[in-house]
């Protein structure tokens, strides 16, 4: 409709403002110029924005316009134009005026008739109202009053009927108790205010014209324990009195419990507890005075205006406190709203308060007495005594713990006294200035006690005629009395009591009970009393007095904010309508509502890109040196110095480094490059690149140092393996332990199955000043049994990391033509091992710093297969180029006269240790020839001792003597070299 009814005024958005309401002659379309609108009143125009009318001077035919007023006024003229084809609109010989209007409650009175002169309704300025009473009832008032610029000349009288004098009535007594001091002192306001309605009421013609209320009240200073005494003077006591009137919860409690065994009617003025709106326990009680109930339906209101869902709570162990929070706890359920901490005290409140601070707690109920408001809001100095010397510690408050500012909001009660933060109070230690800023910017609730509206009451009086009339019966100034907001309370108690024994009585006894037949065995004018009171319903000074199901006083809520040190109006909230009237005059230190808890921003912990960009180029050039080792080593494959280094494994080993190489690039993606999908195919790249590379690379150097410890380290029995060397079971190896990962690999993810977990860290604040705090979260790759695969791969994995480096340290000094890179292998086994064996424990301690267990990760890949393809392929380069060697077996053989140079130093380290073996043979046999030596020389002596010496042979021979045996001939040459042998 809007669409419809903007395409039928598009072409006169476009027309120039014409003038007067007539069509122009040059208008090229039919319609009506817009009309101002009257002043205090505006046009309503249907179907169009405000800033759409802004933008247009003339509406089509047939638009329909409707004038409204502002305030107490009304339209006087026509109410509604229409867009006539002739470009005017209807009426216009007639103007439309918002004229003032007096209140249309002087058009009416009970009891009697009223005649309007001067004017048709509404009353307008100069109309004239006169008044006329019914027989049997006289006018209280002015007979005639004038309507002025929206306001009657004279108060509205009323008709009263004709009533008994004073010495004919019969007296009908009310017993109270009033606390005139104690807790409470509300009776210093409130005694005064019955009075006054005592005489109001007793000065009417028309309410219990043969009867008088009299008062009979004692001092019950707000103990039980006084009021009991006060309670049985009353009832044993005469007069009887028909109804009985305390103040403090405590007393009525007291009251009203005992008031049934008198068929006593209770009607309190100054009660608040919640638990006496118990039916069964207190059946014959009322009151004037809400209950501390009421506040609740407010809080719960405002808590879902500012889209609050969690408070807290602080309370003073009372039972008015407990009640009023257990309904509480109630109402917040059902609006879904959480209480998450609550907290009671005694009379120390530092330990609930630092509770409070503790837990985060932003929207906090207070329910406490005005004294231990302050304790509650400032340190409080506790004296105690130790070695019989007083000494003094302080427990902290809200001011010290910093529980206030633009990040918290107190809910107060608000019948503490306006200046309650800035009285002295030696207990506490806070100056006027600490108190005041800590209590600022928080909200109270209160019950309206006294009619905002200020309009006349039934006793012809509005709130604020009462509340002068009243301060003028004080002797002393109202904000120093106690009990002054519950005064009009206490008035208009004793309006609901005259109202309901009126109703009784059948007002003036021609019909009805007698209410000086009541006594305490009568319950038949009890149950009366309790109908006509169940029944009030009237308009009194405090505002609409009207009782709900279980006594209580139903009224509004007023809700206040403290602002620069003074409380201000925000709004009113009728519980019974679901109605909050909000002023928008509610400010906030940071400038809007705090939120009802920390916002917690979760912020994902990435990699440092500068890191990952670095070590990608790292990897990036491994993989560059890994081809082109593979490169050389595959073109280089008929060269024989290449081919005694099995070059076959060397591939393997370049494919492997080149993997896990790779490897580093799914180890450093995360959150910031993929998304939540992509992650498990991530870390399934990341197991299968890494364990492949693994097996590949570190496989095929421990299948080389495995084959030549299997082979050398045996003398006799492998002499046969020496000559020959079967590639295929170096190959099949290599197969085995890449057909191992495969298969645990192959399982892990189908049994169970990488995926993205989330590690949360705590919470961390921001440097900026806001009301948020940082959870800081890291991407893992986990499964369910991650700790059980890993300790499976890790352990079959180390268990080859500690053998190679066993058998590498086995092998160092073997040399064997078939394997001429076997020392190489062994020191790539070395830095291998010892990388990944500091490198995975380190890691998973780390887990949490993602860029420090990137950087120990990767980096140990990227430095062992460096170190891999360094020592295994830059040796066999160097050598090739330096000295030539490119020639393959075949034509090294063709070659005469020339021998293979790759023999030499095999042929030189074998002479060598067969030269050292030699001379240790040699070393043995000298000391064995020595031995023998010394075994003959010591022979000899012995013959020599035995047998004298021969004489000397005649021919001049040497002497002689018995021929040797064969066995003691000397040694000859012959015989020395046998022993060498």
């Amino acid at each position: 409709m809007l669409l419809l009814l903007l395409s039928l005024l598009a072409p006169l958005f476009l027309r120039p403002p014409g003038a007067g309401g007539a069509q122009t002659p040059n208008a090229t379309s039919e319609g009506c110029q817009i009309i101002h609108p009257p002043w205090e009143g505006g046009i309503r125009y249907r179907g169009l924005t405000r800033d759409q009318v802004k933008a247009i001077n003339f509406l089509p035919v047939d638009y329909e316009i409707e004038y409204v007023c502002r305030g107490e006024r009304e339209v006087v003229g026509p109410k509604v134009r229409k867009c006539l084809a002739n470009g005017s609109w209807t009426d216009m010989d007639t103007p439309s005026r918002c004229v003032r209007i007096c209140s249309k409650s002087y058009l009416t009175l009970e009891s009697g008739k009223v005649f309007l002169t001067g004017g048709d309704l509404p009353a307008l300025d100069g109309a004239r109202v006169d008044f006329r009473c019914d027989p049997d009832f006289h006018l209280v008032g002015s007979s005639r009053s004038i309507c002025s610029q929206g306001q009657w000349s004279t108060p509205k009288p009323h008709c009263q009927v004709n009533r008994t004098p004073h010495s004919e009535r019969r007296a009908v007594y009310i017993g109270a108790l009033f606390p005139m001091s104690g807790g409470w002192p509300g009776g210093q306001a409130c005694q005064p205010a019955v009075e006054m309605a005592l005489e109001d009421v007793n000065s009417r013609r028309d309410i219990l014209p043969d009867y008088e209320l009299k008062l009979i009240h004692h001092d019950s200073k707000c103990d039980p324990g006084q009021a009991t005494k006060y309670l049985y003077e009353l009832l044993y006591n005469d007069p009887i009195k028909i109804i009985l009137m305390p103040g403090c919860s405590s007393v009525s409690t007291l009251v009203a419990e005992a008031a049934r065994m008198w068929n006593l009617i209770v009607l309190s003025y100054g009660s608040s507890s919640p638990a006496l709106s118990n039916r069964q326990r207190f059946p014959t009680f009322f009151r004037t005075h809400p209950s501390a109930t009421l506040h609740n339906p407010t809080r719960v209101k405002l808590f879902e205006k500012w889209g609050w869902k969690k408070i807290a709570t602080i309370q003073q162990t009372t039972e008015v406190f407990t009640s009023t929070l257990d309904d509480l706890e109630e109402r917040v359920k059902e609006a879904g709203i959480e209480i998450t901490f609550r907290q009671s005290f005694f009379s120390d409140p530092a330990v609930p308060v630092k509770n409070l601070k503790r837990q985060d707690a932003r929207i906090i109920v207070g329910l406490f007495y005005e004294t231990e408001a302050r304790k509650v809001f400032c340190e409080v100095e506790l004296e105690y005594e130790e070695g019989g010397a007083l000494g003094g510690l302080f427990a902290l408050g809200v001011y010290k713990e910093r529980l206030f500012g633009k990040k918290y909001v107190w809910f107060l009660i608000g019948w503490y006294a306006d200046n309650w933060f800035k009285i002295y109070d030696p207990s506490i230690n806070c100056t006027v200035d600490e108190m005041t800023e800590a209590v600022e910017g928080h909200i109270t609730t209160e019950i309206v006690m006294l009619n905002p509206a200020n309009t006349r009451s039934i006793s012809n009086m509005t709130s604020q005629e009462f509340v002068e009339k009243l301060t003028k019966r004080l002797k002393r100034h109202p904000e120093e009395t106690g009990g002054f907001q519950e005064a009009p309370l206490a008035y208009d108690a004793i309006w609901a009591l005259a109202l309901a024994l009126n109703k009784t009585s059948g007002g003036g006894g021609r019909s009805g009970v007698r209410l000086e037949d009541f006594n305490y065995n009568n319950q038949t004018i009890t149950d009366q009393i309790y109908r006509a009171m169940n029944s009030s319903s009237f308009e009194g000074v405090s505002g609409h007095v009207v009782f709900d199901a279980s006594g209580s006083r139903m009224a509004w809520t007023l809700i206040e904010q403290l602002q620069g040190g003074s409380y201000k109006k925000i709004g009113y909230y009728d519980s019974t309508k679901d109605d909050l009237s909000w002023s928008k005059t509610d400010k906030w230190i940071g400038g809007s509502p705090p939120a009802d808890q920390t916002l917690v921003i979760k912020t994902f912990r990435f990699l440092s890109q500068k890191l990952f960009i670095s070590v990608s180029v790292l990897s990036s050039l491994g993989i560059v040196l890994a081809v082109v080792c593979l490169s050389f080593n595959i073109y280089n494959s008929h060269v024989r110095y290449i081919q005694n280094s099995q070059p076959n494994l060397n591939n393997l080993t370049a494919v492997g480094c080149s993997l896990a190489l790779a490897a580093v690039f799914p180890l450093g993606l995360d959150g910031y490059h993929i998304g939540r999908s992509q992650f498990p195919f991530v870390c399934q790249a990341r197991l299968w690149l890494l364990g492949l590379g693994f097996s590949l690379g570190y496989g095929s150097m421990f299948t080389k140092i495995w084959w030549v410890h299997t082979v050398f380290t045996k003398k006799e029995e492998k002499k046969e393996w020496r000559k020959t060397l079967e590639p295929w079971k170096l190959y099949a190896t290599v197969g085995l332990l890449v057909g191992m990962d495969v298969v645990t690999l192959a399982i892990w993810q189908i049994v169970d199955p990488l995926h993205r977990t989330i590690e949360t860290f705590a919470k961390e604040e921001p440097k900026e000043d806001i009301d948020v705090s940082i959870l800081p979260q890291l991407e893992h790759c986990s499964s369910k049994k991650m700790n059980t695969w890993l300790g499976i791969f890790y352990g079959y994995k180390g268990l080859l990391l500690l053998l190679g480096i066993f058998l590498a340290y086995e092998t160092k000094s073997v040399s064997t033509e078939k394997i001429n890179d076997h020392r190489a292998v062994g020191m790539a086994i070395y830095n291998v091992a010892v990388l990944c064996l500091i490198t995975a424990p380190v890691t998973m301690i780390l887990s949490s710093q993602q860029d420090a267990a990137f950087a120990f990760a990767s980096l140990a890949i990227v430095f062992s297969s460096y170190i891999t393809l360094v020592v295994l392929f830059v040796p066999k380069m160097r050598r090739l180029i330096t000295r030539g060697e490119w020639q393959s077996e075949a034509q090294d053989t063709m070659k005469t006269g020339s021998s293979t140079n790759n023999n030499e130093e095999e042929k030189s380290r074998l002479l060598e240790k067969e030269n050292r073996e030699l001379e240790k043979i040699i070393a043995e046999k000298e000391e064995r020839v020595s031995e023998l030596r010394h075994q003959l020389q010591s022979r000899q002596q012995l013959r020599s001792r035995r047998h004298p010496p021969t004489p000397p042979d005649p021919s001049g021979g040497l002497p002689r003597g018995p021929p040797e045996p064969p066995d003691r001939l000397s040694c000859d040459g012959s015989r020395v070299h046998l022993l060498y042998k």
